[in-house]
């Protein structure tokens, strides 16, 4: 397992390893998907692969399927040119959101990470409350955030430690890195962030120059970059799917797509976590079951009166809780549904094959 160790194969992962299987396949990292195809890697050679038929017949939804940075059991053909995956190992954590759109399903951004980076440009793509919706999803996932803060030559020195002080107001004690693109001592300075055999997830809006820190890294333009628009400073997704990228020293970065929305389901312990001071007054209110929105006595309320949380901060805890409630209602009735009409359609096909 030598080969698989530098790509994050640890200790964690070795001990879920049913090791029967290692019979019959391999074990390989999921770096790219594309719909249901992918791309794995066994340490030696990057190896284009497939899911059985059985595997996609009994997969329930898309948290069951392969997503960027999965462990999985492989059988590998024809000299290392393909593989067809048989299962998933267990997860050490999973970063995932709503599908983007009307459509009420998870969508897998990646797995088995070990720190997320949560990147903003400080010019007018900083956004406090969008900083929170992320970490909400990564506290849920049990990763630890670090923040990186791009285009520091565009801001004076004391509007960035003003905009550092908000943050460590929303995430104390977190790891901040001021930047920019175009200083190669910045750079250097980020290195020093990525830690060899880790996997680290790259989180931002387009535009915030996450490819560009990627191809500096490299030492190379392996990635293509986008203008960036002067009326609201966004750019376009030069990132189009989501890939494991293995630095020179030995640490692991998986690329995303900018993105727009962040729809949260199922995020009970990553509220409470990102807005612990909420949370912790929670307990004060009069009822247990406070919405914390128009009942007297309510502890959290009067924090707001009186200042002690922001007016923003509690907005925003209000929206994200409400959003993901009607979000996971919506996605279990959903579910319920789908169920239903597989038993149905289980019924039809056993009653036509009898009447055959």
């Amino acid at each position: 397992m030598k080969d698989i160790e530098k790509l994050g194969f640890d200790d964690w992962f070795r001990d879920k390893v049913e090791t029967e299987k290692l019979n019959d396949y391999k074990i390989a990292r999921v770096i790219s998907v594309n719909k249901n195809s992918f791309v794995v890697s066994n340490g030696l050679k990057d190896i284009y692969a497939e899911l059985t038929g059985k595997f996609l017949f009994n997969s329930d939804s898309a948290l069951d399927l392969p997503t960027v940075g999965d462990w999985v059991f492989a059988q590998i053909f024809d000299d290392d040119s393909l593989a067809v995956i048989h299962d998933i190992l267990p997860r050490k954590s999973l970063l995932k959101r709503k599908t983007p759109g009307k459509k009420i399903d998870y969508q897998l951004i990646a797995a088995n990470i070990d720190s997320a980076i949560i990147m903003q440009s400080l010019d007018s793509n900083f956004n406090l409350r969008r900083l929170e919706r992320y970490l909400v999803m990564i506290n849920e996932s049990n990763i630890t955030p670090i923040v990186f803060l791009s285009k520091s030559d565009l801001v004076s020195a004391d509007e960035i430690e003003k905009k550092k002080e908000d943050i460590y107001k929303v995430i104390p004690g977190v790891k901040i890195e001021v930047f920019s693109n175009n200083k190669p001592g910045d750079i250097e300075k980020i290195r020093t962030h990525f830690a060899p055999s880790h996997t680290y997830c790259l989180l931002g809006s387009s535009g915030v120059g996450k490819t560009t820190l990627l191809n500096n890294l490299l030492h190379r333009d392996l990635y293509k970059t986008g203008p960036i628009r002067e009326k609201d400073g966004r750019g376009k997704h030069t990132t189009t799917r989501r890939e494991l990228i293995v630095l020179e020293n030995g640490s692991i970065v998986i690329d995303n797509p900018g993105m727009r929305e962040l729809g949260i389901i199922s995020i009970d312990s990553g509220l409470d976590e990102t807005f612990n001071e909420i949370a912790e007054l929670s307990e004060q209110c009069r009822y247990a079951d406070c919405t914390h929105t128009v009942e007297k006595d309510c502890a959290i309320l009067n924090a707001v009166e009186t200042g002690e949380i922001s007016k923003e901060r509690y907005d925003n805890y209000i929206k994200i809780y409400k959003e993901s409630m009607y979000l996971e209602m919506s996605y279990y009735e959903k579910r319920q549904k789908d169920k239903k009409f597989g038993k149905f359609m289980h019924t039809y096909l056993k009653n036509k094959k009898n009447q055959e």
